[in-house]
């Protein structure tokens, strides 16, 4: 049938009635009369709310991709669909998108991490049509009841489902989450009819033709009954060129000249902004260090109380603070417009995230400076976060074996039975749940019986890609041409030109770093990072199933054979002596072994500080300050048993203390033992590994122990070694080591 003139005149009739009603969802949205739409804005809203199509909306920090999901939820709603549901990754975007929806009249609620007393409420509240938008986490959508019960039900009333940070359901994507994965499966079950709608700003175009392809996955697309097949998804880019941003990087030589740069250059860029740091440890530094300084400033990161994190974004929210110093766990949905800069402590290993973070800067003002400070130290930080990756064939068919099909198997009895830290395994399990090799249910994980390939090629392809980002993010750091066209062309940017440039950034010559700081600020940071001492806290617990792995410990660490709080010079992924440290534990030779031999002069400094300002470890007689350890023993490395050898009797010598032998291993299990392994199975071999040998289990009965390694990560070695020494007869075991991982 032809459309005639008079169809045409009603449908555009029809469309700018609906505009204008968009438009006044956005006013109220953003609390001004004077808002209009911008045309892809407009676009996407449509294709929502009146063809009910799946679209992807790749567009800048601040350009409005969440106006285009509330205002289409407040279309929908008023035309009697159901509930929206947005799949979003941080409790700080929830909260301001919560707040968002509130003023656009939209009511909006949350189930997340943080408000597990609330959980039951809200679903009663959607069952009741109470809420019109609620938003998740991606790691709700594997929770058992919530997957099983709730979402089910939820889906299949939902009125519009949105996936916000999109470019985390790609394995492309800088943030790829395995629980996004889920949300192709979702989306492969949902009723015809339903509008789908995601949204990014950090996607290159092969993050963008993946995320596409998924969302165009359909059991009963629109349309077509209930035939499988594709849907058809309009995608709409726009240019990543953000006109307030004015990128810069500074080389400076160390830590403490890069401190030294943002004490002194902080309050020179005016407002308030935020330093990302690489690490958490580097974060606490970092922020320790300009407080010192007299910098308002505040740590914030993944160990940072939800509650905490909070009043930390609303401090920065109202100028109360010059700085947040953050690790990524603040970054995407954080909405500040008047966020005045970003400056990175140590640079991310993408463009993609690069660019992300950025985003954060500049959104409600015209001039936002935006400063890399790269550090050698990048590339290792790099390294560990790359061997975090999915764990090879091997490991995975051994999970596979140890799961049954018919009973729940909890991950501390999995730890049993793979080599694999927690963390990895956990996110391991995520990846074979969205495969269909494995479910999560009440009690644990099952095997489904499915067959399953270890995709090889993908996984290398993959892992190369990272590797080329990481070196497309040093060509940024050494470029002479556009740093904001350089992005732009990294992220695919559709509006690119040739010969553009900028006109802001340093090498365009729109952008004046302040200068590397006078060598006295640089020497008197380089004394603050000079100090030495981290608690090492004691293990209490024995980790569960230990006993299956013939190992006769569980429950609760007698206190009686419990170590008492220890010291280590400095934590290996920090600042100051954390160099140091680095280069030690981390030197090879050229045939992959690593170097060994007599503590270096500066760190035997520094350890003989740590002990001389361990007030615990002294007491007093009068007003003589007498120590309170009798002896000192030490752990055999195998791995660099000249290292102990000079350390733990040289310490004995520093503090007059008889040297009383050593925690070594069975002369059968002289191999170096593996690391890399979950709490579990690390304890299981340290203790069938460890015994303490003629002179500790004999001269340390009725004295206090210094115990001394040369380092501790999973804390089990010096737990095993102290629980040996008491049984020996030591009072009380401290631990001392030069580094703590």
């Amino acid at each position: 049938m032809t459309e005639t003139s008079s169809d045409l005149g009603t449908a555009a009739a029809a469309s700018a009635t609906l505009r204008a009603e968009a438009e006044g969802a956005l006013r109220r949205l953003v609390g001004r009369d004077d808002a209009q739409l911008r045309d892809d804005q407009w676009r996407a809203i449509e294709a929502l709310v009146v063809r009910h199509s799946r679209a992807l909306v790749v567009q800048r920090t601040g350009w409005g991709k969440s106006a285009v999901y509330f205002v289409a939820t407040a279309l929908l709603r008023a035309r009697g669909s159901g509930p929206t549901v947005i799949i979003s990754p941080l409790l700080a975007l929830m909260r301001d998108q919560i707040a968002a929806a509130t003023r656009a009249g939209v009511r909006a609620a949350t189930v997340n991490s943080a408000n597990v007393t609330e959980w039951d409420e809200v679903h009663a509240a959607i069952a009741r049509g109470e809420i019109d938008v609620l938003l998740c986490s991606p790691e709700r959508l594997n929770n058992p009841s919530f997957r099983d019960d709730v979402l089910p039900k939820l889906a299949a009333d939902a009125g519009l489902v949105v996936v916000d940070e999109a470019h985390c359901i790609s394995d492309w994507g800088h943030d790829f989450r395995p629980d996004y994965r889920r949300i192709r499966t979702l989306l492969e079950d949902l009723p015809a009819g339903i509008p789908v709608l995601a949204t990014t700003a950090t996607a290159n175009s092969r993050v963008t033709a993946d995320v596409a392809e998924q969302l165009s996955v359909s059991r009963h697309p629109a349309g077509s009954g209930t035939a499988d097949g594709p849907s058809e998804v309009l995608v709409l880019r726009g240019e990543l060129d953000r006109e307030s941003l004015h990128l810069g990087v500074l080389s400076l030589p160390d830590p403490a000249a890069r401190v030294a740069w943002l004490a002194s250059s902080l309050p020179q860029l005016g407002g308030s902004g935020i330093v990302y740091c690489l690490t958490v440890s580097q974060a606490e530094e970092v922020a320790a260090q300009l407080r010192r300084a007299g910098l308002k400033v505040a740590a914030y990161t993944g160990k940072t109380d939800p509650t905490e994190r909070e009043a930390l974004e609303d401090d920065l929210k109202h100028n109360r603070v010059t700085a947040l110093i953050a690790t990524s766990a603040l970054g995407m949905g954080f909405d500040k417009p008047d966020l005045a800069f970003v400056v990175h402590v140590g640079a991310p290993s993408s463009p993609i995230a690069y660019y992300q973070q950025v985003g954060r800067a500049g959104r409600g003002v015209d001039r936002a400076v935006v400063a890399l400070l790269p550090g050698t130290e990048d590339q290792a930080i790099w390294d560990w976060f790359g061997s975090q990756a999915f764990p090879p064939e091997d490991q995975v068919r051994t999970t596979l074996n140890a799961l049954a099909t018919d009973r729940p198997t909890s991950v501390a009895a999995l730890e049993t039975a793979v080599d694999l830290r927690r963390g990895r395994l956990e996110a391991m399990l995520k990846v074979l749940d969205v495969d269909g090799v494995v479910r999560r249910v009440t009690g644990g994980w099952i095997a489904t019986g499915k067959a399953w390939h270890y995709d090889t090629e993908r996984y290398a392809r993959v892992a190369r890609a990272r590797a080329d980002e990481q070196q497309t993010m040093l060509d940024y750091q050494s470029l002479t041409t556009c740093r904001m066209a350089f992005l732009r062309q990294e992220l695919d940017d559709p509006e690119l030109t040739a010969q553009w440039a900028c006109g802001r950034c340093d090498n365009c010559n729109g952008l004046t770093l302040p200068p590397a700081p006078a060598s006295e600020a640089v020497t008197a940071t380089r004394d603050e990072l000079d100090r030495v001492g981290v608690e090492i806290v004691p293990r209490r617990q024995w980790p569960t199933g230990v006993d299956r792995l013939g190992v006769s410990l569980k429950g609760r660490i007698p206190a009686a054979d419990q170590a008492k709080p220890g010291r280590a010079v400095a934590r290996l992924d920090g600042l100051g002596w954390s160099g140091a440290l680095r280069e030690l534990f981390e030197s090879r030779d050229a045939d992959g072994r690593y170097i060994d031999g007599e503590t270096p002069l500066p760190l035997r400094g520094a350890a003989t500080r740590v002990l001389d300002e361990w007030d615990d470890l002294w007491g007093s007689q009068g007003l003589t300050r007498t120590l309170a350890v009798d002896a000192v023993v030490g752990v055999v490395s195998t791995t660099r048993p000249q290292l102990l050898q000079h350390l733990a009797p040289g310490l004995a010598r520093y503090l007059q203390l008889p040297f009383s032998g050593w925690i070594t291993p069975r002369p059968e299990l002289h191999e170096p033992a593996r690391h890399d392994v979950n709490s579990a199975q690390r304890l299981a071999g340290v203790a069938h590994r460890l015994v303490a040998d003629q002179d500790a289990a004999t001269q340390v009965d009725g004295r206090a122990v210094l115990l001394v390694d040369d380092y501790t990560d999973s804390g089990w070695t010096l737990t095993v070694a102290a629980r040996l020494l008491t049984q020996a007869g030591a009072t009380e075991v401290r631990p001392f080591v030069l580094g703590v991982r």
